[in-house]
């Protein structure tokens, strides 16, 4: 009788077969079923050759399009010292409403982008975008009023909303876990370092004898620099693995399967699917990693809205103030190559990582209220130092908020939700610099090591617990079953008369969530 009873729950126990229509599986599905069996396993020496050639036509592509949209982000800021308070006449106010707009626009657009970057080619969709985003940097050149530039900054905000997602998901489509949490870091230099060529370039704008304002050729550079880059991608920004045509099919093969056997979680999925968004919305982990970027970004502007005013605050010349913002830069990135080799070593526990590269804007930051305003020098030592190392724990959540969820519609929402978060800490980030309190700025600095550099590594903590526990619970459910008793898995389709035909394949093609895929294993 008791051995009746425990073969019964051994059988309760065994994991249920998941059977999807092919519609709702993985985009990738068809090419693994015609040619997955073709090909044997990669040999160390394959792998590294596919590795390079990754490395060549994606990470190059998609670092040379962040770089332009970081610069891009901060062109307002370059411009509050190459003429754009002289030229339009606007205030410190209105120039902190400018740099709030931009969000409106991006939070406004988090949603529709999101569902277009779902139902449409992904490489020209995301080339598209770029190109607008070029011209609307070229108009600025033509508004010379406040009202003009409200208009595009919201629209500036509204086309550059899903970019940063896009590239992330790009990188979930073509490398595995490991490579990701090294090349997190390394894309992210491109990011931190924005300010190295902008500012080199702002330098050189300054020495122009032009009848053109300074500003405006500045804007005429980055948005030439952008549409060359708008050419580039609608040519070679691909749609995903099964169709880039810089790969061979046996290469097309291999990285699905590298990103499948990595992350158990489907490459793409055109299908939006209402189960993966309410699962999504009841997941707290979601909420939390939304709340994270909202604190985090809530100290966004002091580095790509007021660190250039500050530097000048501080007796530093306009010339000179681009030269800071561009070893601001080279510091930055510095740093991130730090990170990148620490996340190479240790590949896991994020949210000590990201504890780690927000310690330095507390001690920045202390020193900005604490300093005595005539010690010019430790002051601008500190603002840096508050300035360009919390990015790196932006860098970090972001890429640890897409790889700890599976199913692409969930993936898809809870960046929305990130970017929401992302997009309103930016949009009160400016409205903590009130004029009134200027040159110190206690309140902001005070509430900036508050809320984004102590709140965010706490939230951060609060993620590992729930993931851990998870995983915990996972394990020990896996350890009961043998490899041969892995989780069965179906697709359907309908053949020519009608009739439902199923298929056994892996579950990573299933497009299941994390929650639907008790083989998941959430990264830490």
């Amino acid at each position: 009788m008791g051995v009746t009873n425990e073969a019964q729950l051994k059988t309760q126990r065994r994991p249920v077969p998941q059977t999807v229509a092919e519609k709702y599986a993985d985009v990738t599905l068809r090419l693994i079923e015609d040619h997955g069996d073709e090909f044997g396993p990669l040999t160390p020496e394959k792998e590294k050759s596919l590795q390079r050639k990754l490395y060549r036509n994606i990470m190059i592509l998609i670092s040379a399009i962040n770089i332009i949209l970081f610069v891009d982000k901060s062109t307002l800021g370059y411009a509050a010292i190459l003429g754009l308070f002289e030229e339009t006449g606007i205030t410190k106010d209105e120039y902190n409403n400018l740099n709030t707009f931009f969000y409106v626009g991006y939070l406004a657009a988090q949603w529709p982008g999101h569902y277009l970057l779902q139902k449409l080619a992904f490489g020209k969709f995301v080339s598209t975008i770029i190109f607008l985003w070029a011209a609307i940097i070229f108009l600025h050149c033509v508004a010379t009023k406040y009202a003009g530039l409200v208009v595009l900054r919201l629209a500036l905000g509204a086309v550059e909303a899903v970019i940063v997602p896009a590239m992330e998901i790009t990188i979930g489509m073509f490398f595995n876990r490991e490579e990701q949490a090294f090349l997190q870091p390394i894309f992210w230099i491109t990011c931190l370092g924005a300010p190295i060529p902008a500012g080199f370039i702002s330098y050189g704008l300054l020495w122009s004898k032009s009848s053109v304002l300074p500003w405006k050729l500045f804007m005429i550079t980055t948005g030439g620099l952008t549409l060359l880059l708008a050419i580039w991608s609608w040519f070679c920004y691909p749609n995903n693995p099964a169709e880039a045509r810089f790969l061979t099919l046996e290469e097309k093969v291999q990285v699905i399967k590298r990103v499948h056997d990595s992350s158990q979680s489907s490459i793409e999925q055109k299908q939006f699917k209402k189960a993966q968004f309410i699962e999504t919305m009841k997941d707290p982990v979601s909420w939390l990693f939304a709340l994270q970027s909202f604190t985090l970004m809530y100290s966004n502007n002091l580095t790509y809205g007021q660190q250039n005013l500050l530097t000048t605050s501080l007796g530093v010349s306009s010339l000179g103030s681009t030269l800071v913002a561009a070893a601001g830069g080279g510091f930055a990135v510095l740093l991130c190559i730090v990170a990148a080799i620490a996340l190479k070593w240790h590949p896991r526990n994020f949210a000590v990582h990201g504890l780690v590269y927000c310690i330095p804007a507390i001690a920045g930051g202390i020193g900005m209220v604490a300093i005595p305003w005539d010690r010019k020098l430790a002051l601008l030592a500190c603002m840096l130092l508050a300035g360009h190392t919390y990015g790196i724990t932006y860098i970090i959540a972001l890429g640890w908020t897409t790889s700890s969820a599976a199913g692409y519609t969930k993936k898809l929402t809870r960046n929305v939700m990130f970017m929401i978060g992302y997009s309103a800490g930016n949009l009160v980030s400016p409205q903590i610099w009130v004029p009134s309190a200027e040159p110190r700025y206690y309140g902001a600095w005070i509430s900036m090591i508050v809320v984004a550099w102590a709140g965010t590594p706490a939230i951060l903590f609060v993620i590992h617990f729930i993931l851990a526990r998870r995983n915990a619970e996972r394990q020990k459910w896996i350890a009961e079953f043998g490899e041969e008793e892995r989780e069965a898995s179906r697709v359907e389709e309908y053949d020519k008369d009608g009739q439902v035909i199923t298929r056994t394949v892996d579950i990573a093609l299933l497009d299941l969530t994390d929650l639907e895929n008790k083989f998941f294993i959430y990264p830490l």
